[in-house]
């Protein structure tokens, strides 16, 4: 084997491929990345029998060829040339790369021991790639990181016709969005529970206006059971593959309130930088308390003995004057990803609250009952109240055939008593 490919291009494409490698694979071979060279393509590619990870980039090849290396080692060999063409040539056991004056001869592993990429599933549709990013982006964090529970480390894919839904929880919060794709079969009801982990790394290099091709196993005869075998997004020459998680899902549409006895709509970007700074004095244990009156909500939290902090903000709230505290986390994660709406909106590119001007809306009826964020239009200004009353008096549920784009639903935490 024998091939000339740029360095930037070889590093970007072996920091993809090596991000699906395990961090302690069962035996070595697992840890290797495969090096095929056919014809003008070169393909990198992993599988630990859980996750593959394949990718497409342009190369001079001299000699097709195919080699197996460490992974790890090469993603950081590929860091840290200089920004040269790099030259690969194997040498009987090992495989040889050169990059201006640095040279690297790297072991080959056993090829023989290595198990066979997995067979691609039937591609079920398509969805558009920046839809795909941010839907897994406001989905994701609400996933559990209790590997005791398979089920919850997971996100719910549902495929309803040309509607695709993404759900994830840990118990305390449940995350939902709802987007549009392109289904082959328009008739298509199935539902799929992917790793969080690998789903995050597929949002990772989704791009706006790039399709990503799903793929996907053999849905249960059940339309409410999950998919057997495996899930594959693949878009712009990269594919990444993963097994599903053997378990169902929670019934997370039966979760949400038919309605709800307060609401508030709050300007995104003060709201959620005040919630920020007052939580700063928060510790594990100690909750951020909302004051809701009529035109202002008091953002107050406090660590025992050592710090408090209490900030305003204005609000339109309808419903009677309440109290209601989240853990600081979960609350900012729920507001960060109802922002991610506001944004995909607006048309926003970057990080920044003002480019998605407009208002949070938090829905709740006690202190001890969840409550609900969602994004909400409007300028970023709270008004008078009116639009915490037409909320209020619009939560008993939206129309069936129009699915809030984004919900998350937030168990509160009881305020400890005041001294």
């Amino acid at each position: 084997m024998k091939f000339r490919v740029g360095r930037d291009v070889l590093g970007e494409a072996v920091a993809w491929v090596a991000r699906a490698l395990p961090a302690r694979p069962v035996v070595p071979v697992l840890s290797g990345l495969m090096l095929e060279a056919d014809a003008d393509e070169l393909t990198l590619s992993c599988f630990d029998y859980e996750v593959s990870a394949r990718i497409h980039i342009p190369a001079e090849i001299g000699e097709p060829g195919i080699a197996l290396v460490p992974g790890r080692l090469l993603a950081e060999i590929a860091r840290s040339l200089p920004s040269l063409d790099v030259e690969v040539a194997d040498a009987g056991e090992m495989l040889m790369l050169t990059c201006g004056s640095a040279e690297f001869a790297l072991v080959s592993l056993p090829l023989e021991d290595y198990p066979k990429l997995p067979e691609l599933p039937p591609a079920v549709g398509t969805v558009d790639g920046g839809e795909l990013a941010i839907a897994a982006g406001q989905v994701v964090p609400s996933a559990s990181r209790d590997d005791t529970l398979p089920m919850l480390t997971g996100v719910c894919l549902d495929f309803d016709g040309t509607k695709l839904t993404l759900a994830a929880t840990d118990r305390y919060r449940l995350a939902v969005r709802t987007l549009a794709w392109e289904p082959a079969d328009p008739s298509m009801h199935a539902s799929a529970l992917v790793p969080a982990k690998t789903l995050a790394d597929v949002a990772r290099t989704m791009t706006t206006g790039r399709p990503v091709t799903i793929a996907l196993g053999k849905p249960h005869p059940d339309a409410g059971r999950p998919a057997d075998g495996l899930i594959s997004f693949e878009s712009g020459g990269r594919r990444l593959t993963t097994r599903l998680i053997g378990a169902e899902f929670i019934r997370y549409a039966a979760r949400f309130p038919k309605g709800f006895e307060a609401s508030a709509d709050l300007p995104a970007a003060p709201f959620t930088e005040a919630v920020r700074r007052v939580s700063l004095v928060a510790d594990r244990t100690t909750p951020v308390q909302l004051a809701f009156r009529r035109n202002v909500v008091v953002v107050e939290a406090q660590s025992d003995g050592r710090a408090r902090a209490v900030e305003s903000v204005p609000v339109g709230f309808a419903g009677a004057d309440q109290v209601i505290s989240f853990n600081p986390h979960y609350l900012l994660d729920g507001l960060a990803a109802a922002v991610l709406t506001g944004q995909a909106k607006a048309g926003a590119t970057d990080d920044n609250l003002s480019a998605a001007a407009g208002q949070i809306r938090l829905q709740f009826t006690s202190s001890a009952k969840p409550a609900l964020i969602t994004w909400a239009a409007g300028d970023g200004s709270a008004g008078d109240g009116e639009p915490g009353r037409q909320a209020a008096a619009d939560s008993a549920d939206d129309e069936p055939d129009r699915p809030a784009e984004f919900r998350y639903l937030v168990v509160p935490l009881r305020a400890p008593a005041a001294s």
